[in-house]
């Protein structure tokens, strides 16, 4: 008979019902993660070592790489273990831990990307006052305030999730300690967490997404106004790669979060999940690589060769 104890460790239901794909599984989880890990450390080591990159714009993708690490390695550590061991078993600090984390990089991540549209839009529609409305205080500031607010906000989820009373033992559909999905185990009122999750898609997701699009929709009306297309292309390239990152992490992160559910809906969760859990912040480094000449440059200026031209 089950008791509405808070069990003492929750177990993880990942993708595999046979130990025939364990391995696969693990050596593509494995690559993934070690490209994203990887991936975002040189670009953050290239931002910090080349001087021609110590700009407002490359701070805050440094920032934007280091906090992908933490994110790629709050999940994909405890997937791997799982995946080639079986063992589904994770504690209840360690979910909590996860969900801490992983609420952290979520919310920062919204604010770091709002941060530089608006330097993108300062940098190209109001050029003659970038020095006076984005400095390195303005900076620091906007980065501190991102990092801040994730994680107060984060705190306060995680405490409440902490509060909530869960039949002993549990096991979790999903590879990692999904809020959503530990929603759905609790034997308490999960309405105030439920409302609080509606409001904080809107505020924290949905519209500092509407923000950078206004922000995009000034700065492509802007690019119109430049006569040669030489120049307009060069400008668009400015802020091209921030924009493919957007509509990647935006547009799996606000799906998962905001669709109906359905019938499979679980199945359809880990799937999307896995997107911007493991996909995103592994191609976000290839799209500030190899759509950006001020990157390429520092790669071949620290190579010493031209290994990366285009």
């Amino acid at each position: 008979m089950k008791t509405t104890m808070s069990p003492r460790e929750f177990h993880l239901r990942t993708f595999f019902s046979t130990t025939d794909i364990q391995l696969p599984l693990f050596l593509c989880v494995l690559l993934m993660y070690l490209l994203s890990v990887l991936g975002n450390l040189i670009i953050s080591l290239l931002i910090c070592l080349v001087s021609q990159l110590h700009t407002l714009m490359y701070i805050f993708l440094c920032c934007l790489s280091i906090q992908d690490i933490v994110y790629v390695s709050t999940v994909l550590p405890k997937l791997l273990a799982i995946t080639i061991t079986g063992d589904t078993i994770i504690s209840f600090s360690g979910c909590f831990t996860q969900i801490f984390l992983f609420a952290f990089c979520i919310d920062a991540e919204f604010f770091l990307l709002t941060s530089m549209a608006y330097d993108r839009y300062v940098a190209i529609c109001i050029p003659l006052r970038y020095s006076l409305l984005m400095n390195k205080r303005v900076c620091v500031i906007l980065i501190s305030t991102s990092w801040f607010a994730g994680f107060l906000n984060s705190l306060m989820f995680t405490l409440l999730m902490f509060n909530l009373t869960f039949c002993n033992p549990q096991e979790i559909n999903h590879f990692f300690c999904d809020a959503p999905t530990m929603l759905k185990l609790s034997s308490t009122d999960t309405a105030i967490i439920r409302t609080l999750i509606s409001i904080e898609g809107v505020s924290l997701g949905l519209l500092p997404f509407i923000l950078i699009l206004t922000s995009y929709m000034y700065i492509l009306s802007t690019i119109l106004k430049i006569q040669s297309s030489s120049g307009r292309l060069k400008t668009f390239s400015s802020c091209s790669s921030h924009l493919t990152v957007v509509v990647l992490f935006y547009g799996t992160s606000l799906t998962l979060y905001m669709k109906p559910e359905s019938g499979n809906s679980q199945e359809l969760d880990k799937l999307l999940s896995m997107l911007y859990v493991i996909v995103v912040p592994m191609l976000n480094p290839l799209v500030y690589s190899l759509r950006n000449r001020e990157v390429i440059k520092a790669m071949n200026k620290i190579l010493g060769k031209n290994i990366f031209q285009r």
